[in-house]
């Protein structure tokens, strides 16, 4: 994989320049790119731009609006629709100085129906979604970083199960508008890159907050909580391992783990985003339903199908219920300074036909805070296991800093 940080202290230290930079990342694209296929679309060259960032090449998730690429929702009711201009996030992109390498494949509409793209690690296993494109481009090392989004668990599965490091920050730190919806109350962008201490970098830049680039902090002395996600269900054994081996490694750094599953409401609060998704998933996606049902993939389509069963009062209840939840949520962070859990159900599953479980993400969706995940180890198959941080809502720097802090032990522990 190539380190944002890495490239730009070259280009700092006059080793190369950012159009040479970006030359390279081009020249990795055409090489892994037919195996991959990360992409929907590419430019045809790469311009270095002005900032920060500049010659860094980054994918954005194709539900995302540029003028100069088509947008294509992962569907073909879309195909080769371009946009009249870039979102937001994009624009704040290109004024950091990045360079928007392609438009990375989603599921259609970021759902479950699976995207082209396959796992770098193991050609025939899932590389998640719906931010499949944006995972596996940067886990072969083609970019080193790329936009997704999340929704259940859409930036930080497909970064554990392609072994990249990712953030879905505190919910609205990063502008969704020019972001096809799916539920406006949970969707929120991320990035990945090879490293939380890559991502951190980037964050800072694209949002202008420098204290986001937050230096690695050590774990000796901070109060962590393991969170299993009962309400969730079961992990699998390469998760159980990844978990266990950072307990392993904060405990002989000085950390004091806690068990921390935390007050019922959030139980609870979990159970919500499901109608809350539903209700407004309809509305989001009204008109592709109502004139190009047809054309919707078939697990969408069904879901659909189901979801415009959710009640106005289901829906006002389950956003009662999230509300009580991220009240509760203030008082068990500020129990802990952190808290880890599960990036994923387990390693990667073996079929393409399957994007995986979000359930070990969806409550920290709900409740806006952010989390990192950091790949620790391989699974019994051999592909990537990961852990995920998460801290209170607003504290993007300090679970960065955490997250870069593991970082130094397991290279420590290498």
């Amino acid at each position: 994989m190539q380190s944002l940080r890495d490239i730009l202290n070259r280009i700092e230290a006059g080793q190369t320049s950012p159009a040479e930079a970006l030359a390279a990342s081009a020249a990795r694209i055409a090489e892994r790119e037919p195996a991959i296929q990360a992409f929907a679309s590419r430019p045809d060259t790469l311009l270095p731009g002005t900032g920060p960032l500049a010659g860094i090449a980054c994918g954005v998730k194709d539900i995302i609006d540029t003028a100069d690429l088509p947008t294509g929702m992962g569907s073909a009711i879309y195909q080769d629709w371009r946009p009249k201009a870039d979102a937001p996030i994009v624009m704040a992109l290109k004024a950091a100085g990045a360079t928007v390498a392609g438009k990375t494949h989603t599921t259609a509409f970021a759902f479950l129906d699976p995207a082209p793209t396959h796992n770098p690690h193991d050609q025939t296993a899932s590389p998640g979604g719906s931010s499949a494109g944006s995972a596996a481009a940067v886990a072969a090392g083609m970019i080193p970083l790329a936009l997704g989004t999340q929704t259940g668990g859409s930036v930080i599965r497909p970064a554990a199960y392609c072994g990249v490091a990712a953030i879905k920050p505190s919910y609205a730190l990063m502008p969704t508008v020019g972001v096809k919806p799916f539920s406006w109350s949970l969707d929120t962008l991320g990035l990945m890159a090879a490293r939380a201490d890559d991502v951190g970098l980037a964050l800072a830049a694209i949002t202008k907050r420098p204290e986001l680039d937050a230096p690695a902090v050590s774990l000796s002395g901070l109060r962590i909580g393991i969170d299993h996600q009962i309400y969730a269900g079961a992990a699998e054994p390469a998760s159980e391992a990844a978990l266990q081996r950072f307990a392993d490694l904060a405990t002989a750094a000085g950390a004091i783990l806690v068990p921390h599953e935390g007050p019922s409401a959030l139980a609870e609060a979990y159970q919500a985003h499901g109608p809350l998704q539903d209700y407004e998933a309809t509305q989001a996606l009204a008109w592709e339903y109502a004139h190009h049902r047809d054309a919707l993939p078939p697990k969408l389509r069904a879901y659909l199908d189901m979801a415009r069963a959710t009640t106005p009062a289901q829906y006002d209840e389950a956003r009662r219920v999230s509300r009580r939840g991220r009240d509760a949520a203030r008082a068990f962070f500020r129990e802990v300074d952190v808290v880890v859990s599960y990036a994923a159900p387990g390693e990667a599953p073996d079929t393409l036909g399957s994007t995986g479980d979000s359930r070990f993400n969806r409550l920290w969706t709900l409740l806006g805070v952010p989390c990192v995940t950091v790949p620790l180890m391989r699974g019994p198959r051999g592909l990537p296991a990961s852990i995920q941080i998460i801290a209170a809502f607003g504290r993007d720097d300090h679970v960065i800093a955490v997250a870069k802090g593991l970082e130094k032990l397991v290279e420590t522990h290498a």
